[in-house]
């Protein structure tokens, strides 16, 4: 499959992203409560995706939620505790990167949880996003699917380049020789957990651009929303000036102009 188009991607992306305004505008006027999780193998596109979402939308409406490892406090909680505070409240949107889920992929695969904390999880999972599901709340899931070649691409991407290494940790060094074990951790997760009420949607994501119109476009369909805009502001004139004099700018401290004689 050749890659998308350029032009046509950005041109696409610019009407998504009209599109996600009339979602948020309804989920803001409604008091929608809209939850997606994103997951799925490193490297795989998610946070891509993410920030295409959320760059269109006001952040006071739609926030992204990314947990780090859990404190000592958080490990003896209930394990759902600690996502639960960042569940939406009427009018937003929350975008999880990586979730709960976390327990049956990295945790599970890394030796970070017991076997009955494991079993626990996938037999409780179900019952928590039914009862999510029943509160009212939109939830969405998504996985991220990448071949083993695309992935080993963009890790020495990553390696490659100084501004995206701080992606690489050192749990990817670790589960880069895992694909397998990840393979098997994916299919019992989808096992237990790719329900009815609460399906997995997977984006295959080796084309970047593809999958992230693929996705945006999907999580559209999902949600029903009005064909409605922020009404266009009408300017007036702009006050007379009173007499007041403002402090000249000499006075103040300015950032160096570095860029100052280029054009």
């Amino acid at each position: 499959m050749e890659k998308l188009n350029k032009k046509f991607y950005e041109q696409e992306l610019e009407r998504l992203y009209i599109e996600l305004v009339k979602l948020q505008t309804t989920v803001k006027k409604k008091g929608l409560r809209v939850v997606v999780l994103f997951e799925g193998r490193d490297a795989a596109g998610k946070g891509g995706v993410i920030k295409r979402i959320a760059e269109a939308l006001n952040p006071r409406i739609c926030r992204v939620v990314a947990l780090s490892v859990p404190t000592e406090k958080e490990k003896t909680q209930w394990y759902f505790q600690r996502y639960v505070q960042h569940l939406p409240a009427a009018g937003e949107i929350v975008l999880f990167d990586r979730s709960w889920y976390n327990r049956a992929g990295v945790e599970k695969v890394m030796g970070f949880c017991t076997e009955d904390q494991y079993w626990e999880f996938l037999r409780s999972c179900p019952e928590f996003e039914k009862m999510l599901i029943r509160s009212g709340i939109f939830l969405i899931k998504y996985w991220f699917s990448v071949s083993e070649e695309e992935q080993e691409k963009r890790f020495q991407d990553r390696i490659n380049d100084p501004t995206k290494r701080w992606k690489f940790s050192d749990i990817d060094v670790v589960s880069r020789g895992k694909w397998v074990e990840y393979s098997k951790a994916k299919d019992e997760m989808f096992s237990y957990t790719d329900t009815k009420q609460s399906p997995w949607y997977v984006v295959e994501s080796d084309d970047k651009k593809r999958a992230r119109l693929n996705c945006i476009s999907h999580l559209l369909s999902l949600i029903p929303y009005d064909n409605e805009i922020p009404t266009k502001i009408e300017l007036g004139p702009r006050p007379a000036s009173s007499g007041y004099v403002r402090t000249p700018i000499e006075e103040q401290t300015l950032v160096p102009d570095l860029y100052e004689h280029i054009s």
